[in-house]
């Protein structure tokens, strides 16, 4: 199994999703890091000026200090293996990753009141 820091570490030296940082991304996440590509690709990684949201299917999930509120986070993952994080998590790394954060210059608080 490899391990998240080395999709990470191609990632870093390759600055793309290539076929390789995919393989070493889904070997080390599975079902997790194929939402996360997803979740990517279709630009659902949002920056604001104080969060960083994941736009799910069903709800938006905060990432903040590599860490989410979301059930599978909460229930399903060891929290001191950074090898296990939830597919919101992932995907914030992997946006980080490629640039490819859509950034807005607001605050998600006050976006989030309308709701």
């Amino acid at each position: 199994m490899t391990s998240a820091d080395e999709w990470r570490a191609t990632l870093a030296e390759t600055g793309e999703l290539d076929a390789r940082v995919a393989r070493q991304l889904l070997d080390a996440h599975g079902s997790r890091g194929s939402r996360a590509i997803e979740a990517v690709a279709e630009r659902r990684v949002k920056e604001y000026l104080d969060f960083t949201v994941v736009v799910g299917h069903a709800e938006e999930y905060v990432v903040e200090d590599g860490g989410c509120g979301c059930k599978d986070s909460q229930y399903n993952l060891d929290p001191e293996d950074p090898d296990e994080r939830c597919w919101h998590v992932i995907a914030v790394d992997l946006a980080r990753g490629l640039d490819a954060v859509d950034h807005h210059d607001m605050w998600y608080s006050e976006v989030r009141e309308f709701l």
